[in-house]
């Protein structure tokens, strides 16, 4: 992942992620159903790229999966489901992207590549500090995650082998002010809670 985030997760978000963990899993299962509807929703774009709808296919279905344990998690802690507007973070980032294909469809790959290395990144920080059964939970996802972002990175690479690393360069920056920028509430992808 340290070859893609360009800033860490600062560690006052990993506190407070760890000080308000229902809060954490509210946010974390909405995130779950959003990459299963976000990797849905390039399969529906892109029907003519086989290769990348098959792999997006095993994709989606695992990111349900990892909804229906965060689900189970918050259920044994007596955490509710919670509705939310969404975030900063995914709103933001996808306001870079660029809106015309071909350009359009690798913004997309790099976006969720982005993504999925930060919640890579947050579960190896989470994972040693949550009791369980999160911290089992976590440590899988962050490995689950971490081949998410090597897949959607592979296929922007295929998709513009020539522009890829420019343009991760520049969404890359956008992401890393994303998660880092002190915000005003505790998201999965949020930066850290602005102190009151």
């Amino acid at each position: 992942m340290n070859g893609i985030l360009r800033e860490p997760t600062p560690q006052a978000w990993v506190e407070a992620a760890v000080a308000r963990v229902p809060e954490l899993l509210a946010d974390h299962a909405n995130c779950e159903k959003k990459a299963a509807s976000s990797a849905l929703a390039l399969m529906f774009a892109y029907p003519e790229d086989r290769t990348l709808a098959l792999a997006l296919s095993r994709l989606a279905r695992e990111e349900l999966r990892h909804f229906e344990q965060v689900t189970r998690a918050m259920r044994e802690l007596g955490v509710p489901p919670v509705r939310q507007r969404p975030g900063r973070y995914a709103q933001e980032l996808r306001r870079a992207l660029r809106s015309a294909d071909p350009a359009r469809k690798l913004d997309q790959l790099l976006a969720a590549a982005l993504i999925e290395a930060r919640s890579a990144e947050r579960f190896t920080l989470l994972a040693p500090r949550l009791a369980a059964p999160l911290d089992a939970l976590y440590a899988g996802l962050a490995v689950a995650e971490a081949r998410h972002f090597e897949l959607y990175l592979d296929f922007a690479r295929a998709s513009a082998p020539g522009e890829w690393q420019e343009r991760l360069r520049a969404l890359a920056a956008r992401e890393a002010e994303l998660a880092t920028e002190p915000g005003g509430e505790l998201r999965f992808h949020s930066g850290p809670p602005a102190p009151h």
